[in-house]
């Protein structure tokens, strides 16, 4: 079996799994909006995940980045934001998403070379 590269990916492929439930789960699955919103944010950071995790990936990360911060600001964007639950479901998996991603561009040498060469006077 083949080594998981970064523990992150397994997790955010977790957080796309809460957000295909959540509405259900929190109960907003009567809200149209919201209810699309966490389905498609959440089947699209599974997928990405999972590609992350057999095929690892600079832009895959990059990806799950901008995924976090659409689910962080889409309350918003999209209207929902009265709907207490499905804010803090999207706000809190966003900013766990994003921050997972953008740890994995830091710390990964294959995806931060320029992060790690010394810097020229």
């Amino acid at each position: 079996m083949k080594q998981i590269k970064h523990w992150q990916d397994p997790v955010n492929a977790l957080v796309g799994v809460w957000l295909i439930a959540s509405p259900w789960i929190l109960g907003f699955q009567g809200e149209m909006t919201a209810l699309s919103n966490a389905v498609i944010v959440g089947v699209l950071l599974v997928a990405t995940a999972l590609g992350t995790i057999f095929v690892p990936r600079a832009w895959e990360e990059w990806t799950e980045t901008a995924l976090g911060v659409w689910l962080a600001i889409s309350p918003w964007v999209l209207g929902f934001s009265a709907l207490r639950d499905a804010t803090v479901s999207m706000v809190v998996s966003g900013v766990v998403v994003a921050v997972l991603a953008l740890w994995v561009l830091s710390t990964d040498k294959d995806y931060s070379v320029w992060l790690h060469q010394p810097r020229a006077q």
